[in-house]
């Protein structure tokens, strides 16, 4: 079990989608090993009921505990949608994901309601319904995860006793639609509970991490202001980025090539003809020969002078399912110019999540430029191996809700 770092305030996490049409487990270790060893601090993993264009696929969950052994430091966060999910089999996925990760597990509770039909289920139609059945699974598998005390299990094999039946609890939850009695059946996650992350900035609905979007740098920073003035803890940035590779022009990079040749196999976020982030000689954000490795308080874009920002307006159904509906921040440029951007949100964020268009081609560019540039100038930390999620996080290890109750 890892163990629970100091509680570290101040730090910038660094996250990055790295969901795809690719349904082979070699490409899913490779992608998540390439991403740790550049220094991520998590990456979440997309998924819907809705197969895929590129064919049937695992489950998020099922695929972040593949990855889990062979990774050390990276957080694993897999988008779950809570609409029609049982939440005890949920909460129950999830403290096990933790366990197989030694504390590195998240949960990106998304919504997902198209696929009512799946399960048999009354679809949700109004936002109200929805954000109420996403918040009353979150509570209950918060609940769940403190149903077992830190030292339920004693184990003492001389008594003939392994557990203390004292420090098992009910969670007698009775919501609107559903009601949960408990106990859960995994004993409390090491991190004691499952990262939350969620969309929306109205209100903290039970999560610890806030993903926002915005049209611009201006407009993100309204919505950390409002996420952080709902009591959220941590606030990121999502922002979908095309990257130029040095080593060609972007019209070479494998989104422009894409939609030359597009094919039933595409990356299903891959970008169209009709992207507005579509690298052209007459886009404003068209690379430039500068070195990727140019110094980011040199670049116009550390001064504000140019802005990559803009509205991604990509239909829903071209998404990870569970994202937002307001506009993403997307960004088109020079590994410099995303050195930039990044250490002017810096100021505002506690982190990012990024989205590159093309994972294979974007990724080693992030790795050999973006992050070695962030972890120099030590706005970035580089995960410890030991350290748990909530740790690189900054989010301190909560107390148990019934014990404390007893303690009272």
């Amino acid at each position: 079990m890892a163990s629970e770092s100091e509680d570290r305030t101040g730090l910038f996490a660094l996250g990055i989608e790295l969901d795809g049409a690719f349904t082979h487990p070699v490409a899913w270790r490779a992608r998540v090993q390439a991403a740790e060893n550049a220094g991520f601090t998590f990456a979440t993993f997309g998924d819907s009921l809705d197969p895929p264009e590129s064919g049937a696929r695992l489950d998020a969950t099922v695929r972040a505990g593949f990855v889990a052994a062979t990774t050390s430091t990276l957080g694993l966060v897999p988008v779950i949608a809570a609409t029609y999910a049982e939440p005890f089999h949920l909460a129950s996925q999830l403290a096990t994901l933790d366990y197989a990760s030694r504390g590195r597990a998240g949960w990106l509770a998304a919504d997902d309601p198209a696929t009512a039909r799946a399960w048999g289920a009354a679809p949700r139609t109004t936002a109200a319904e929805i954000r109420r059945e996403r918040v009353d699974s979150i509570e209950v598998a918060r609940r769940l995860w403190d149903s077992w005390e830190d030292d339920a299990v004693i184990r003492d094999f001389a008594a003939g006793k392994f557990l203390d039946r004292d420090k098992l609890h009910h969670i007698d939850f009775i919501g609107e639609t559903f009601a949960v009695k408990g106990p859960a059946i995994v004993p409390r996650p090491p991190q004691g509970q499952v990262v939350v992350f969620g969309y929306g900035t109205g209100e903290s609905e039970g999560i610890d991490v806030a993903l926002v979007s915005g049209a611009t740098t201006e407009a993100a920073t309204t919505a950390i202001e409002t996420a952080r003035a709902a009591g959220i803890s941590r606030v990121l940035v999502d922002i979908a980025i095309t990257l130029d590779d040095p080593a060609a022009p972007a019209r070479e990079h494998p989104a422009a090539s894409a939609r030359e040749h597009p094919s039933p196999s595409e990356h299903p976020t891959a970008p169209t003809q009709e992207h507005p982030t579509a690298p052209t000689q007459e886009h404003p954000t068209a690379p430039t020969q500068e070195h990727p490795t140019a110094s980011a308080r040199e670049h116009p874009a550390a001064s504000g002078r140019v802005h990559h920002a803009e509205l991604d307006q990509r239909p829903d159904a071209e998404r990870s399912v569970g994202t937002d509906s307001s506009g993403r921040l997307t960004f088109s440029g020079t590994a410099a110019d995303l050195v930039g951007l990044l250490t002017q949100l810096s100021e505002v964020a506690d982190g990012v999540r990024l989205h590159p268009t093309a994972v294979d081609a974007d990724l080693p560019v992030l790795a050999h430029y973006v992050l070695p540039a962030l972890l120099r100038s030590g706005l970035a930390h580089r995960p410890v191996p030991g350290s748990t999620l909530r740790a690189n996080l900054g989010l301190p290890r909560p107390a148990n809700r019934y014990a404390k109750e007893l303690a009272r």
